[in-house]
C-alpha cells in the first residue's frame, strides 16, 4: 500500500546516484522523485548543514533522534505519502455510486494513516509542487486532492510503468481539479442529448409496454458522453468511428447518437415483416448501423454500431478487426482516423474470458488498432446477481490493468463529470495509442429488461431506484440554480422531441414492412446477393503461365545477401525444383501460387492465427529468418508486378478472440482475402461462439456478407483425439440455403482454384476447408502448373482409372481417405471399385453426383466411406441431403472422442473402416 516504503529498505548509494541523475537529467528521473527533488531541491537553503543524501537516508530509516534530521522535512515526506496515498488509492473513496453506500476500504486517507495531526493542517508544505500547485498548507492540499481524486470521477492509473505517460495523466488531472468547466452553451448541449435519452425511454415504456428494449434508464448519461466523444475527436482528426455494444441502451444510441429513424425503431416494436426476403433478421436490440454525419463543427464522419448476438462481448473483437481492415484500407500507417468504441456491460466484462484475448491483442502488430475507448454501462447488478458474486476483483474493469491501461469510475447521475470523464480518455487515446477504460456506475431501472420484476432478487436496491431522479432532472436543477436556464426550458425539450416521436410513430403504423438500413454499405457496394444454386455455377479461377512464374520466381529464391540455415535453403530450393524441373507442385506451392496470383490482380491477402507463419506442420515458410540476426524475410513481397497487400501474422494463443478479429476484418473489406488458421482443426472449438452466432448465419440475421476462410488441419493419423478431426460434422450441421461453403480438396490445384474462387466471385460466403496434414508431403498429392493455370474449381472428382463397365461398387468420399482407399484398392487389385471424391460439400452438388452415377451403368453397391466415427464427419449431413441413391455406411463404430489415443488402434480401426469398403457383408 505505502509506496515509499522502499525507502526503507534502500541504501544511500543509491540516494546519492538518484539525486545525481537528477542534477544531470531531470527527466530521467521517476516523476515522483523528479518531483519530491524540484519540491525541495533540498535546497540547502534551510538545511544546508548537511548533504540532501544524508537527509534523505536517515529520514527513510527512521533515525529520529539524529540531531541532523530535521522535523519538517519528515513532515514533508509523510506530506509526501499522503499524496502517493490518493493518487494510489483516492479512487477507492469516490463518490461515484449513485444509489449504493460505498464499501468501506482500509486504511483510509485520514491523515493520521500518514503521521500526520490536525495540527499540521494550518502549516505551508513545499510537498504542494509535487502536485502542481504553489507551496500552501496541508488542508490545501488536501483539498486540491480530494477535488481530483475523491468526487465524482475516481481513477487508476498509477500501476502505469512508463513515466512519461503517468506525468502527462498527473498534469491533465491537475487542470481544473480535474472538474469539469463547460460554457453555458456546451451544458445546454448536455442537457439536451440527455432530454433525448430520457424521452425516447419514456416514450417506449408508455407506448410498449412490457416489451423487451434493455432500456438506458440509470445510464442515460452515456448519450451526451458519446455526443461529446464524437463532435470532439472529429475536430482531432478521426473520421471514421466503429462502435459495438451490449443491448442496454443500444435503441438509444441507435436513434439519438446514430440518427436512426424512429419510425423503423417502431416498426420493429411492432413485430412487422421484412422487407426483404432473403434473410431472417434479428432482434432489434442485436442489429447494427452505418451512417453518415456531419458534426456541429461541419465535420463529415462515418459511425457503425455493428451488429451482435446475445453473446455480447464478442462484438468487441468484432470491432476491433472492422477497425483494423478500415485503418488498412482507407489510413494506412495512421491508426488515429479510426476510433474503436467497445460498451461494455459489467458482469459481462468481469465474467466474459473473451475480454481478455481482446485486451492481449491491443498492441500486438497484427491487431492493434491504435487504442480502444471502453466505456461500461455499470447496472451494479448482472441479470439477477449482484455484483459480489459475479466477480472476485474488485472493480469489474480490473482487466484493464492487464494491459496498464487508466480506469475512470464516474458517477452517471453527474452528467457534466461523464463528459469530463469521456473528454479525458479521448485525449489519453489519441496522444498514446492506447486503450482507456470508463467505468459508469449507474443503475438499471427495470431490472434485466422490461418484463423481468426486480425486487424478487434486490429489493432493497429498487425501493431506492425507485425513488431516484433521472440525471436529467438532476442536471436540470443543477442549471436551474446556476441560472443557465429557467423553469420552462426543460419542458420546451421534451414537449418538442416527445411531439417528434408521436409523429413518426403514426407514420410508422402506416407502413406495412420493416426495413433494414444495411450495414457498411459503402464497402459492399459492387457485391450481390444469391442462393445456393448460384453458388454452384462456375468461376474462371484460371490464372496465366507466365503470371505463375513470375510467383515462383519470388518464392523460391532467396536473397543472396543474407545467410539462412541449411535446412531453409533446401525447402526453398525445393519449391525451385518442383516448379521448374519435375513439374509436380504441392500443397505449400499450391498456397503461395494462389496468394501471389490474387496480390498481382489487385487483392490484399490476410492471413493469421498461430504459428502461421512457418505453419503448423512446418509447410507454409511464409516469412523466412535470417539466421545470425533473426531479420524477417517475406519472400512473396518480392513478386514483380504485386499490386495488393500480403500480410501475414502469428496470432496470440487464441481461438475466439483472434477468429472474432478477423470475421471483422473480412466483414469490413471483401476485396481482400482474409484467413483464419486453427493450429489444428480441433481447436476451432475454442472459437465455437463466433463460428455459431457469425459466420454460419451473420447473413441471415443482419444481411451481412463475409467472406471469411477457415483453414482447419483434418486427418486420422494416429495423433490421438485431440489431433485428428476438424469436427467436420458441425459445420455441416450448420450449413442451409445459402449460409457458407464447406470444402475438403485432394489435389493442390483444386485447393488454389478453391482460394482464387473466394476472392473472383461477385459475392462473398465463408469457406471452411478441411487441409490436410499427412498429405502436405505425400508425393501422391500433387498438381502440375498447367492444372494450376487453367481450369477451376471442381466441386467432384470422377475415377478416371477405372473402366466404367466393370465397376460394381461405387465408393463415395472425402478429403484424405480417398488416399487409403485407393491404396487399398491397388494392393487387392480391385477393378470393380470406383472411388469418386467430394470436394465441396456445401452446397452439395447434387446435380454433378447424378451425372456421375449415370456413368456406372453395372454399378448395384453405393458406398459412403469416412474414416470419422459413424456419429461424426459427414454422415449425417449425407444421410440428409445425398439421396440419389441407397448407400451403406463404410466406418468407424460410434465412439466419444473423435480418435483413439493408441497409435495401434487408431489404424486398427481405420483399417477395419476400409474393409467395410471392398466388403458388403461387413457392418460398423
Amino acid at each position: 500500500m505505502d509506496r515509499f516504503s522502499f525507502l526503507n529498505a534502500a541504501h544511500t548509494e543509491f540516494f546519492a546516484q538518484l539525486y545525481d541523475q537528477y542534477l544531470v537529467n531531470p527527466d530521467s528521473v521517476e516523476p515522483s522523485w523528479r518531483s519530491f527533488f524540484q519540491g525541495f531541491d533540498f535546497g540547502m537553503t534551510t538545511y544546508n548543514e548537511e548533504n540532501p543524501v544524508t537527509y534523505i537516508a536517515n529520514v527513510a530509516s527512521g533515525d529520529m533522534e539524529s540531531k541532523h534530521v530535521s522535523e519538517k522535512l519528515q513532515k514533508e515526506f509523510n506530506v509526501l505519502k499522503l499524496i502517493d496515498g490518493y493518487r494510489t488509492r483516492g479512487h477507492l473513496f469516490t463518490k461515484t455510486n449513485p444509489v449504493r453506500d460505498r464499501r468501506i476500504s482500509s486504511p483510509t486517507l485520514d491523515i493520521v494513516n500518514f503521521n500526520l495531526s490536525a495540527t499540521d493542517l494550518n502549516t505551508v508544505f513545499d510537498a504542494a509542487k509535487v502536485i502542481g500547485i504553489q507551496p500552501c498548507t496541508l488542508q490545501e492540499i488536501i483539498m486540491h486532492l480530494e477535488a481530483i481524486y475523491c468526487q465524482h470521477i475516481g481513477i487508476e492509473y498509477m500501476y502505469i510503468r512508463k513515466p512519461e505517460v503517468v506525468e502527462w495523466i498527473q498534469k491533465k488531472l491537475g487542470k481544473n481539479d480535474n472538474q469539469p468547466n463547460f460554457s453555458a452553451d456546451e451544458k445546454k448541449t448536455i442537457l439536451e442529448k440527455l432530454n433525448q435519452a430520457v424521452s425516447f425511454e419514456n416514450f417506449l415504456h408508455t407506448k410498449y409496454v412490457g416489451q423487451k428494449r434493455f432500456s438506458l434508464e440509470g445510464g442515460e448519461s452515456i448519450i451526451p458522453a458519446l455526443d461529446a466523444l464524437i463532435e470532439k475527436a472529429a475536430e482531432q482528426g478521426v473520421e471514421q468511428f466503429v462502435m459495438g455494444m451490449a443491448h442496454r441502451g443500444r435503441l438509444n444510441v441507435l436513434a439519438n447518437i446514430f440518427g436512426k429513424s424512429t419510425q423503423d425503431i417502431f416498426g420493429e416494436f411492432d413485430g412487422k415483416d421484412y422487407d426483404q426476403e432473403y434473410f431472417d433478421g434479428d432482434v432489434k436490440y442485436h442489429l447494427g448501423l452505418t451512417a453518415e454525419k456531419v458534426t456541429r463543427s461541419g465535420k463529415n464522419i462515418n459511425i457503425n454500431l455493428a451488429p451482435n448476438p446475445s453473446h455480447l462481448e464478442t462484438v468487441g473483437a468484432v470491432i476491433e478487426g472492422i477497425t483494423r481492415a478500415k485503418q488498412d484500407k482507407y489510413f494506412p500507417n495512421d491508426f488515429s482516423k479510426v476510433l474503436p468504441i467497445a460498451v461494455h456491460g459489467d458482469a459481462a466484462i468481469a465474467g466474459q474470458g473473451i475480454l481478455y484475448e481482446i485486451v492481449q491483442m491491443a498492441q500486438l502488430d497484427g491487431y492493434k488498432t491504435g487504442g480502444t475507448i471502453h466505456i461500461v454501462i455499470n447496472n451494479q447488478v448482472g441479470f439477477t446477481t449482484n455484483y459480489l458474486d459475479a466477480r472476485s476483483s474488485t472493480y469489474c474493469t480490473d482487466v484493464a490493468k492487464v494491459t496498464l491501461s487508466p480506469v475512470l469510475h464516474v458517477n452517471a447521475d453527474d452528467a457534466e463529470a461523464v463528459v469530463h470523464a469521456m473528454s479525458f480518455a479521448l485525449d489519453f487515446r489519441m496522444q498514446f495509442g492506447r486503450d482507456v477504460f470508463i467505468d459508469l456506475l449507474g443503475y438499471r431501472k427495470y431490472g434485466h429488461n422490461e418484463g423481468d420484476e426486480p425486487r424478487f432478487t434486490q429489493p432493497v436496491l429498487y425501493k431506492i431506484i425507485a425513488k431516484h431522479q433521472n440525471p436529467r432532472d438532476i442536471y436540470a436543477e443543477k442549471l436551474l440554480s446556476e441560472g443557465v436556464i429557467d423553469v420552462t426550458y426543460v419542458n420546451g425539450l421534451e414537449k418538442e422531441y416527445k411531439s417528434n416521436l408521436e409523429v413518426n410513430l403514426e407514420e410508422s403504423r402506416k407502413k406495412d414492412l420493416t426495413i433494414i438500413t444495411p450495414f457498411m454499405k459503402n464497402e459492399w457496394r459492387g457485391f450481390e446477393q444469391v442462393t445456393d444454386v448460384q453458388m454452384l455455377e462456375k468461376v474462371d479461377t484460371s490464372f496465366p503461365k507466365e503470371g505463375l512464374t513470375d510467383v515462383a520466381n519470388a518464392i523460391c529464391n532467396l536473397p543472396s545477401d543474407k545467410k539462412f540455415i541449411s535446412k531453409i535453403q533446401k525447402l526453398i530450393n525445393d519449391r525451385k525444383t518442383m516448379f521448374f524441373e519435375t513439374n509436380k507442385l504441392d500443397w505449400s506451392m499450391a498456397e503461395h501460387l494462389a496468394y501471389g496470383s490474387l496480390l498481382k490482380e489487385g487483392y490484399d491477402v490476410r492471413i493469421s492465427g498461430q504459428d502461421v507463419e512457418r505453419g503448423t506442420f512446418s509447410h507454409r515458410h511464409s516469412v523466412v529468418k535470417v539466421e545470425d540476426s533473426e531479420e524477417e524475410v517475406v519472400l512473396i513481397n518480392n513478386l514483380e508486378g504485386k499490386v495488393g497487400k500480403f500480410n501475414i501474422f502469428n496470432s496470440l494463443l487464441s481461438e475466439y478472440g483472434v477468429l472474432g478479429f478477423d470475421y471483422g476484418y473480412a466483414l469490413t473489406n471483401p476485396n481482400t482475402l482474409t484467413i483464419w488458421e486453427a493450429q489444428f482443426g480441433d481447436f476451432s472449438n475454442g472459437a465455437q461462439i463466433m463460428i455459431d452466432q457469425y459466420i454460419s448465419c451473420g447473413e441471415d440475421k443482419w444481411n451481412n456478407q463475409n467472406g471469411i476462410v477457415l483453414l482447419l488441419p483434418h486427418g486420422y493419423e494416429g495423433q490421438g483425439a485431440e489431433h485428428s478431426s476438424a469436427r467436420m460434422e458441425r459445420y455441416l450441421q450448420l450449413c442451409a440455403r445459402q449460409n457458407m461453403y464447406v470444402a475438403d480438396c485432394t489435389t493442390p490445384a483444386n485447393f488454389f482454384h478453391l482460394l482464387r474462387r473466394q476472392m473472383k466471385t461477385t459475392f462473398r460466403k465463408p469457406l471452411i476447408v478441411f487441409t490436410p496434414k499427412s498429405l502436405l508431403r505425400d508425393p501422391r498429392v500433387v498438381s502440375t502448373v498447367e492444372e494450376f493455370a487453367n481450369g477451376s474449381f471442381q466441386e467432384t472428382f470422377d475415377d478416371e482409372t477405372v473402366n466404367k463397365e466393370e465397376v460394381t461398387t461405387l465408393v463415395f468420399c472425402t478429403g484424405k481417405f480417398y488416399y487409403d482407399i485407393t491404396a487399398e484398392r491397388e494392393i487387392n487389385g480391385r477393378k470393380d471399385v470406383a472411388v469418386v471424391r467430394i470436394e465441396q460439400l456445401f452446397p452439395l452438388p447434387l446435380e454433378q453426383l447424378k451425372a456421375i452415377i449415370a456413368k456406372y451403368p453395372n454399378a448395384d453397391d453405393y458406398v459412403w466411406a469416412q474414416e470419422e466415427p459413424k456419429n461424426m464427419g459427414a454422415y449425417s449431413f449425407m444421410l440428409m441431403n445425398f439421396d440419389l441413391v441407397k448407400w451403406r455406411l463404410a466406418s468407424l463404430k460410434a465412439y466419444a472422442a473423435p480418435a483413439a489415443g493408441s497409435y495401434t488402434r487408431a489404424k486398427r480401426r481405420q483399417a477395419d473402416a476400409i474393409r467395410m469398403v471392398f466388403d458388403k457383408n461387413l457392418f460398423n
